[in-house]
């Protein structure tokens, strides 16, 4: 399963994911450190609202899987990476496609890194934004990321995992 976590064949497979396919939504980019990703939400007539705008639920979900997903990329296996928690703000209506860009840079990484050091969780935040082709802001999401070591890459874990067994150090 190794071969799937390659940025470039996780692009293409999530293109194909249900949830993203099947509302016009694309990984348009994923840089192969997964730092950076940019993502489309095409606009389709069936896919709009009584406004004819874009649906609110598509909107939200182009957000969905990005941060959980590149935070596992840039941390490695010893991290547990799951999205607790989200929040949207509708600014504007969503007209024509629509785009969201997603940043993880050195202090967020480093951040993460020293607050899971001792096993902690840690919820950072995450804010993006939903611009039309204007480049104008049409709603805000703020996404809450739970990050953890796995328990055996945590300090003192691996003692007590063997002290549990009754295996000799």
């Amino acid at each position: 399963m190794r071969w799937a976590f390659n940025p470039a064949v996780m692009r293409h497979l999530l293109n194909f994911w249900p949830p993203f396919f099947f509302n016009g939504i694309k990984i348009v980019e994923l840089a192969t450190d997964y730092r950076y990703a940019k993502v489309r939400l095409n606009d389709r007539p069936w896919r709009r609202n009584i406004n004819s705008s874009q649906f609110g639920g598509a909107m939200f979900a182009m957000t969905d899987p990005m941060y959980p997903l590149m935070l596992m990329g840039a941390l490695g296996k010893e991290y547990l990476v799951w999205d607790k928690k989200a929040d949207i703000d509708y600014i504007k209506p969503g007209h024509g496609k629509l785009i969201a860009e997603f940043w993880l840079g050195d202090a967020v990484l480093a951040e993460i890194k020293a607050a899971t050091e001792q096993g902690d969780k840690y919820f950072p935040q995450f804010l993006v934004h939903l611009k039309n082709q204007q480049g104008e802001i049409v709603c805000e999401v703020n996404r809450t990321v739970y990050i953890r070591k796995k328990r055996k890459h945590r300090p003192g874990e691996n003692r007590k995992m063997a002290e549990q067994t009754g295996a000799d150090d």
